[in-house]
Protein backbone atom coordinates (compact mmCIF):
# COMPACT_ATOMS: atom_id res chain seq x y z
CA UNK A 1 0.00 0.00 0.00
CA UNK A 2 2.77 2.45 0.95
CA UNK A 3 4.57 1.62 -2.31
CA UNK A 4 1.60 2.66 -4.45
CA UNK A 5 0.85 6.00 -2.76
CA UNK A 6 4.32 7.28 -1.91
CA UNK A 7 4.72 9.18 -5.23
CA UNK A 8 1.30 10.76 -4.71
CA UNK A 9 2.22 11.71 -1.13
CA UNK A 10 5.43 13.40 -2.33
CA UNK A 11 3.57 15.42 -4.96
CA UNK A 12 0.86 16.44 -2.50
CA UNK A 13 3.40 17.49 0.14
CA UNK A 14 5.46 19.58 -2.29
CA UNK A 15 2.37 21.25 -3.76
CA UNK A 16 0.82 21.96 -0.36
CA UNK A 17 4.01 23.48 1.05
CA UNK A 18 4.37 25.69 -2.03
CA UNK A 19 0.75 26.85 -1.86
CA UNK A 20 0.90 27.52 1.90
CA UNK A 21 4.10 29.53 1.51
CA UNK A 22 2.55 31.52 -1.35
CA UNK A 23 -0.68 32.24 0.53
CA UNK A 24 1.02 33.30 3.77
CA UNK A 25 3.89 35.31 2.29
CA UNK A 26 4.08 39.01 3.28
CA UNK A 27 2.34 41.05 0.61
CA UNK A 28 3.60 44.47 1.64
CA UNK A 29 6.33 46.08 3.67
CA UNK A 30 9.24 44.31 1.98
CA UNK A 31 12.28 46.18 0.67
CA UNK A 32 14.31 44.87 -2.24
CA UNK A 33 17.95 44.81 -1.02
CA UNK A 34 20.34 47.15 -2.80
CA UNK A 35 23.34 45.40 -4.36
CA UNK A 36 26.35 45.75 -2.05
CA UNK A 37 29.88 44.42 -2.04
CA UNK A 38 30.66 42.29 1.01
CA UNK A 39 34.27 43.52 1.02
CA UNK A 40 33.08 47.10 1.59
CA UNK A 41 31.70 46.12 4.99
CA UNK A 42 33.99 43.32 6.18
CA UNK A 43 37.75 42.97 6.20
CA UNK A 44 39.47 40.06 4.53
CA UNK A 45 40.45 38.76 7.98
CA UNK A 46 36.83 38.85 9.21
CA UNK A 47 35.59 37.03 6.12
CA UNK A 48 38.31 34.41 6.38
CA UNK A 49 37.60 33.82 10.07
CA UNK A 50 33.87 33.41 9.43
CA UNK A 51 34.40 31.02 6.52
CA UNK A 52 36.93 28.93 8.46
CA UNK A 53 34.50 28.56 11.35
CA UNK A 54 31.14 28.29 9.61
CA UNK A 55 32.36 26.15 6.71
CA UNK A 56 33.30 23.20 8.91
CA UNK A 57 30.34 23.82 11.23
CA UNK A 58 28.02 23.36 8.26
CA UNK A 59 29.73 20.09 7.37
CA UNK A 60 29.51 18.89 10.97
CA UNK A 61 25.84 19.87 11.16
CA UNK A 62 25.09 17.81 8.06
CA UNK A 63 27.13 14.95 9.50
CA UNK A 64 25.07 15.09 12.70
CA UNK A 65 21.89 14.92 10.65
CA UNK A 66 23.33 11.98 8.75
CA UNK A 67 24.21 10.14 11.96
CA UNK A 68 20.65 10.57 13.22
CA UNK A 69 19.15 9.33 9.96
CA UNK A 70 21.54 6.36 9.88
CA UNK A 71 20.67 5.45 13.49
CA UNK A 72 16.96 5.47 12.73
CA UNK A 73 17.52 3.52 9.51
CA UNK A 74 19.38 0.76 11.35
CA UNK A 75 16.60 0.54 13.94
CA UNK A 76 13.93 0.49 11.23
CA UNK A 77 15.57 -2.19 9.09
CA UNK A 78 17.29 -4.26 11.80
CA UNK A 79 15.19 -3.77 14.94
CA UNK A 80 16.12 -5.56 18.21
CA UNK A 81 13.53 -8.31 17.94
CA UNK A 82 13.74 -9.68 21.49
CA UNK A 83 13.32 -6.25 23.05
CA UNK A 84 10.46 -5.40 20.73
CA UNK A 85 8.69 -8.64 21.58
CA UNK A 86 8.63 -7.55 25.22
CA UNK A 87 7.39 -4.04 24.31
CA UNK A 88 4.61 -5.47 22.15
CA UNK A 89 3.03 -7.19 25.16
CA UNK A 90 1.73 -3.83 26.35
CA UNK A 91 1.80 -1.82 23.12
CA UNK A 92 0.89 1.60 24.47
CA UNK A 93 3.42 1.52 27.29
CA UNK A 94 5.83 -0.17 24.92
CA UNK A 95 5.37 2.66 22.43
CA UNK A 96 6.17 5.24 25.10
CA UNK A 97 9.27 3.31 26.20
CA UNK A 98 10.44 2.72 22.63
CA UNK A 99 10.08 6.39 21.68
CA UNK A 100 11.90 7.57 24.81
CA UNK A 101 14.70 5.06 24.11
CA UNK A 102 15.00 6.22 20.50
CA UNK A 103 15.22 9.84 21.67
CA UNK A 104 18.01 9.04 24.15
CA UNK A 105 19.86 6.93 21.59
CA UNK A 106 19.82 9.79 19.10
CA UNK A 107 21.29 12.08 21.76
CA UNK A 108 24.04 9.57 22.49
CA UNK A 109 24.99 8.88 18.86
CA UNK A 110 24.99 12.58 18.00
CA UNK A 111 26.96 13.66 21.08
CA UNK A 112 30.50 13.36 19.63
CA UNK A 113 29.70 15.69 16.73
CA UNK A 114 27.88 18.13 19.02
CA UNK A 115 30.89 18.19 21.34
CA UNK A 116 33.23 18.79 18.39
CA UNK A 117 31.10 21.70 17.20
CA UNK A 118 31.03 23.14 20.69
CA UNK A 119 34.80 22.81 21.08
CA UNK A 120 35.23 24.85 17.90
CA UNK A 121 32.78 27.45 19.24
CA UNK A 122 34.88 27.67 22.41
CA UNK A 123 38.00 28.18 20.31
CA UNK A 124 36.55 31.28 18.62
CA UNK A 125 35.03 32.64 21.83
CA UNK A 126 31.42 32.06 20.78
CA UNK A 127 30.66 29.55 23.54
CA UNK A 128 31.29 30.62 27.14
CA UNK A 129 29.88 27.76 29.23
CA UNK A 130 32.22 25.37 31.03
CA UNK A 131 32.11 21.74 29.92
CA UNK A 132 30.50 20.43 33.15
CA UNK A 133 27.72 23.02 32.91
CA UNK A 134 27.22 22.17 29.25
CA UNK A 135 26.95 18.49 30.14
CA UNK A 136 24.25 19.28 32.70
CA UNK A 137 22.29 21.17 30.04
CA UNK A 138 22.66 18.23 27.65
CA UNK A 139 21.26 15.90 30.30
CA UNK A 140 18.36 18.25 31.00
CA UNK A 141 17.55 18.50 27.30
CA UNK A 142 17.83 14.75 26.87
CA UNK A 143 15.43 14.14 29.76
CA UNK A 144 12.89 16.65 28.47
CA UNK A 145 13.19 15.23 24.97
CA UNK A 146 12.67 11.69 26.25
CA UNK A 147 9.49 12.70 28.10
CA UNK A 148 8.09 14.47 25.03
CA UNK A 149 9.06 11.50 22.85
CA UNK A 150 7.36 9.08 25.25
CA UNK A 151 4.09 11.02 25.00
CA UNK A 152 4.47 11.09 21.23
CA UNK A 153 5.24 7.37 21.10
CA UNK A 154 2.19 6.51 23.14
CA UNK A 155 -0.01 8.70 20.91
CA UNK A 156 1.54 7.23 17.76
CA UNK A 157 0.87 3.63 18.78
CA UNK A 158 -2.69 4.55 19.76
CA UNK A 159 -3.26 6.02 16.29
CA UNK A 160 -1.60 3.08 14.52
CA UNK A 161 -3.90 0.64 16.29
CA UNK A 162 -7.11 2.70 16.13
CA UNK A 163 -6.72 3.99 12.54
CA UNK A 164 -4.40 1.48 10.83
CA UNK A 165 -5.14 2.70 7.29
CA UNK A 166 -5.68 6.41 7.90
CA UNK A 167 -3.66 7.36 10.97
CA UNK A 168 -2.23 10.32 9.11
CA UNK A 169 -5.60 12.13 9.41
CA UNK A 170 -5.77 12.44 13.22
CA UNK A 171 -1.98 12.68 13.20
CA UNK A 172 -2.24 15.97 11.32
CA UNK A 173 -4.49 17.38 14.03
CA UNK A 174 -2.08 16.30 16.74
CA UNK A 175 0.85 17.87 14.86
CA UNK A 176 -0.96 21.22 14.66
CA UNK A 177 -1.99 20.99 18.32
CA UNK A 178 1.60 20.24 19.30
CA UNK A 179 2.72 23.42 17.52
CA UNK A 180 0.20 25.52 19.45
CA UNK A 181 1.02 23.96 22.82
CA UNK A 182 4.77 24.28 22.20
CA UNK A 183 4.62 28.00 21.40
CA UNK A 184 2.23 28.64 24.29
CA UNK A 185 3.98 26.67 27.03
CA UNK A 186 7.64 26.56 26.00
CA UNK A 187 8.45 30.08 27.29
CA UNK A 188 7.03 29.38 30.75
CA UNK A 189 7.81 25.67 31.18
CA UNK A 190 10.95 24.74 29.22
CA UNK A 191 12.97 27.95 28.79
CA UNK A 192 13.34 28.58 32.57
CA UNK A 193 14.97 25.14 32.94
CA UNK A 194 18.00 26.41 31.05
CA UNK A 195 18.12 30.17 31.70
CA UNK A 196 17.01 32.79 34.18
CA UNK A 197 14.47 35.34 32.95
CA UNK A 198 13.62 38.60 34.64
CA UNK A 199 11.26 41.37 33.56
CA UNK A 200 13.16 44.29 32.08
CA UNK A 201 13.55 46.79 34.95
CA UNK A 202 12.42 50.39 34.83
CA UNK A 203 14.86 52.59 32.99
CA UNK A 204 15.76 53.99 29.59
CA UNK A 205 15.58 50.70 27.73
CA UNK A 206 12.16 49.76 29.10
CA UNK A 207 10.92 53.24 28.25
CA UNK A 208 12.30 52.81 24.73
CA UNK A 209 10.50 49.47 24.35
CA UNK A 210 7.17 50.85 25.54
CA UNK A 211 7.51 53.95 23.39
CA UNK A 212 8.30 51.91 20.28
CA UNK A 213 5.40 49.56 21.04
CA UNK A 214 2.99 52.49 21.51
CA UNK A 215 4.13 54.09 18.26
CA UNK A 216 3.75 50.81 16.38
CA UNK A 217 0.37 50.01 17.95
CA UNK A 218 1.64 46.71 19.36
CA UNK A 219 0.60 44.92 22.56
CA UNK A 220 4.11 43.89 23.51
CA UNK A 221 3.16 41.58 26.39
CA UNK A 222 6.09 41.36 28.80
CA UNK A 223 9.72 42.18 28.00
CA UNK A 224 12.36 39.95 29.58
CA UNK A 225 16.09 39.97 30.00
CA UNK A 226 17.69 36.50 29.79
CA UNK A 227 21.13 35.52 31.10
CA UNK A 228 22.29 34.21 27.71
CA UNK A 229 25.88 35.24 28.45
CA UNK A 230 26.28 32.23 30.75
CA UNK A 231 26.27 30.06 27.61
CA UNK A 232 27.34 32.23 24.66
CA UNK A 233 28.90 35.52 23.66
CA UNK A 234 26.42 35.79 20.77
CA UNK A 235 23.85 38.58 21.07
CA UNK A 236 20.25 38.09 20.02
CA UNK A 237 16.58 38.68 20.78
CA UNK A 238 13.37 36.86 19.98
CA UNK A 239 9.59 36.82 20.44
CA UNK A 240 7.73 33.81 21.79
CA UNK A 241 4.52 32.74 23.45
CA UNK A 242 0.80 33.13 22.86
CA UNK A 243 -1.81 34.93 24.93
CA UNK A 244 -0.58 35.52 28.45
CA UNK A 245 2.78 33.86 27.68
CA UNK A 246 3.54 36.36 24.88
CA UNK A 247 6.88 38.08 25.40
CA UNK A 248 9.89 39.79 23.87
CA UNK A 249 13.20 38.41 25.17
CA UNK A 250 16.49 40.31 24.97
CA UNK A 251 19.87 38.72 25.59
CA UNK A 252 21.75 40.31 28.47
CA UNK A 253 24.88 40.72 26.35
CA UNK A 254 22.82 42.61 23.77
CA UNK A 255 21.56 44.97 26.46
CA UNK A 256 24.93 45.43 28.18
CA UNK A 257 27.32 45.60 25.23
CA UNK A 258 25.49 47.29 22.36
CA UNK A 259 24.68 51.00 21.99
CA UNK A 260 21.16 52.24 22.60
CA UNK A 261 20.32 53.00 18.96
CA UNK A 262 21.22 49.45 17.90
CA UNK A 263 19.27 47.85 20.74
CA UNK A 264 16.25 49.97 19.75
CA UNK A 265 16.51 48.55 16.24
CA UNK A 266 16.50 45.00 17.55
CA UNK A 267 13.47 45.75 19.71
CA UNK A 268 11.67 47.34 16.75
CA UNK A 269 12.44 44.24 14.66
CA UNK A 270 10.86 41.98 17.28
CA UNK A 271 7.87 44.31 17.58
CA UNK A 272 7.48 43.92 13.83
CA UNK A 273 6.91 40.21 14.36
CA UNK A 274 4.27 41.03 16.96
CA UNK A 275 2.65 43.67 14.75
CA UNK A 276 2.25 41.30 11.82
CA UNK A 277 1.27 38.22 13.86
CA UNK A 278 4.22 36.19 12.61
CA UNK A 279 3.95 33.48 15.26
CA UNK A 280 0.33 32.93 14.25
CA UNK A 281 1.43 32.98 10.61
CA UNK A 282 3.83 30.13 11.39
CA UNK A 283 1.05 28.17 13.09
CA UNK A 284 -1.23 28.76 10.11
CA UNK A 285 1.49 27.39 7.80
CA UNK A 286 1.80 24.32 10.01
CA UNK A 287 -1.97 23.77 10.03
CA UNK A 288 -2.12 23.96 6.23
CA UNK A 289 0.86 21.67 5.66
CA UNK A 290 0.31 19.15 8.48
CA UNK A 291 -2.16 16.88 6.62
CA UNK A 292 0.15 16.56 3.61
CA UNK A 293 3.12 16.07 5.92
CA UNK A 294 1.53 13.27 7.92
CA UNK A 295 0.21 11.66 4.71
CA UNK A 296 3.78 11.65 3.40
CA UNK A 297 5.00 10.30 6.75
CA UNK A 298 2.60 7.35 6.67
CA UNK A 299 3.38 6.47 3.04
CA UNK A 300 7.13 6.73 3.65
CA UNK A 301 7.03 4.75 6.92
CA UNK A 302 5.09 1.95 5.25
CA UNK A 303 7.61 1.87 2.41
CA UNK A 304 10.51 1.75 4.89
CA UNK A 305 8.94 -1.13 6.82
CA UNK A 306 7.85 -2.93 3.67
CA UNK A 307 4.36 -3.51 4.95
CA UNK A 308 1.04 -1.89 5.69
CA UNK A 309 -0.61 -1.32 8.00
CA UNK A 310 1.93 -0.58 10.72
CA UNK A 311 1.14 -2.13 14.06
CA UNK A 312 2.98 -1.02 17.16
CA UNK A 313 6.22 -0.14 18.99
CA UNK A 314 8.40 -2.04 16.51
CA UNK A 315 7.29 0.33 13.74
CA UNK A 316 8.18 3.52 15.59
CA UNK A 317 11.78 3.76 14.26
CA UNK A 318 10.38 3.74 10.71
CA UNK A 319 7.81 6.37 11.69
CA UNK A 320 10.53 8.50 13.33
CA UNK A 321 12.75 8.21 10.24
CA UNK A 322 9.83 9.16 8.00
CA UNK A 323 9.05 12.16 10.23
CA UNK A 324 12.70 13.26 10.03
CA UNK A 325 12.78 13.07 6.24
CA UNK A 326 9.41 14.78 5.80
CA UNK A 327 10.28 17.51 8.31
CA UNK A 328 13.57 18.23 6.55
CA UNK A 329 11.89 18.53 3.15
CA UNK A 330 8.97 20.64 4.38
CA UNK A 331 11.26 22.70 6.61
CA UNK A 332 13.11 23.97 3.56
CA UNK A 333 9.81 25.36 2.27
CA UNK A 334 9.05 26.88 5.68
CA UNK A 335 12.41 28.63 5.57
CA UNK A 336 11.39 30.44 2.38
CA UNK A 337 8.50 31.99 4.30
CA UNK A 338 10.69 32.66 7.34
CA UNK A 339 13.23 34.63 5.30
CA UNK A 340 10.47 36.84 3.89
CA UNK A 341 8.96 37.37 7.33
CA UNK A 342 12.34 38.35 8.77
CA UNK A 343 13.00 40.73 5.88
CA UNK A 344 9.70 42.49 6.55
CA UNK A 345 10.56 42.80 10.25
CA UNK A 346 13.83 44.46 9.20
CA UNK A 347 11.91 46.93 7.04
CA UNK A 348 9.50 47.57 9.92
CA UNK A 349 12.42 48.32 12.26
CA UNK A 350 13.84 50.82 9.77
CA UNK A 351 10.45 52.50 9.38
CA UNK A 352 10.07 52.81 13.16
CA UNK A 353 13.58 54.03 13.98
CA UNK A 354 14.47 55.78 10.69
CA UNK A 355 18.13 55.06 11.34
CA UNK A 356 19.67 53.05 8.49
CA UNK A 357 23.22 53.84 9.66
CA UNK A 358 22.62 52.20 13.04
CA UNK A 359 20.89 49.28 11.27
CA UNK A 360 23.89 48.66 9.02
CA UNK A 361 26.35 49.07 11.90
CA UNK A 362 24.41 46.52 13.92
CA UNK A 363 24.26 43.96 11.11
CA UNK A 364 28.01 44.24 10.63
CA UNK A 365 28.73 44.13 14.36
CA UNK A 366 26.46 41.16 15.08
CA UNK A 367 27.87 39.17 12.16
CA UNK A 368 31.45 39.64 13.39
CA UNK A 369 30.52 38.96 17.01
CA UNK A 370 28.56 35.79 16.18
CA UNK A 371 31.25 34.62 13.73
CA UNK A 372 28.59 34.41 11.03
CA UNK A 373 29.28 34.11 7.33
CA UNK A 374 27.85 37.37 5.91
CA UNK A 375 27.50 35.88 2.43
CA UNK A 376 27.13 32.08 2.82
CA UNK A 377 26.99 29.58 -0.06
CA UNK A 378 23.65 29.69 -1.83
CA UNK A 379 22.52 26.06 -1.48
CA UNK A 380 23.00 25.72 2.30
CA UNK A 381 21.28 29.06 2.77
CA UNK A 382 18.31 28.02 0.65
CA UNK A 383 17.92 24.77 2.60
CA UNK A 384 18.63 25.93 6.14
CA UNK A 385 18.62 29.73 6.25
CA UNK A 386 15.78 31.19 8.32
CA UNK A 387 16.87 34.84 7.89
CA UNK A 388 18.17 36.88 4.97
CA UNK A 389 21.95 36.80 4.76
CA UNK A 390 23.85 39.59 6.50
CA UNK A 391 24.81 41.14 3.18
CA UNK A 392 21.15 41.09 2.09
CA UNK A 393 20.14 42.78 5.33
CA UNK A 394 22.80 45.44 4.83
CA UNK A 395 21.37 45.85 1.33
CA UNK A 396 17.91 46.41 2.87
CA UNK A 397 19.37 49.17 5.03
CA UNK A 398 21.05 50.79 2.05
CA UNK A 399 17.88 50.53 -0.06
CA UNK A 400 15.82 52.21 2.68
CA UNK A 401 17.87 55.43 2.51
CA UNK A 402 15.96 57.00 -0.42
CA UNK A 403 12.71 56.16 1.37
Amino acid sequence: MGRSRLPLAIVVAVATAAVATFLLRPRHGLIEPAPVDVEQYFTALELERAEDFRGLQRVLGLAGLGVGVATLAVLAWRPPERLLARLERRPHRGGAAAAAGISLLLVATGLPIRAWMRARALDVGLATQAWPDWAVDVLKAAGIGAVIAAVGGLAAVALLRRFPRRWWVPGAGLAALYGVVTIWLYPVVIDPVFNDFEPLPRGQLRADVLELARRAGVDVGEVYRVDASRRTSAANAYVSGLGRSKRVVLYDNLIDEFPRDEVRLVVAHELGHQKHGDLLRGLAWLALVAPAGTFLTQALAERLRGRAPLRGPGDLPAVALAVTIAAFALGSAANVLSRQVEARADAFALDQTRDPDAFIRFERRISVRNVSDPDPPRLPHLLFGTHPTTIERIGIGEAWRPG
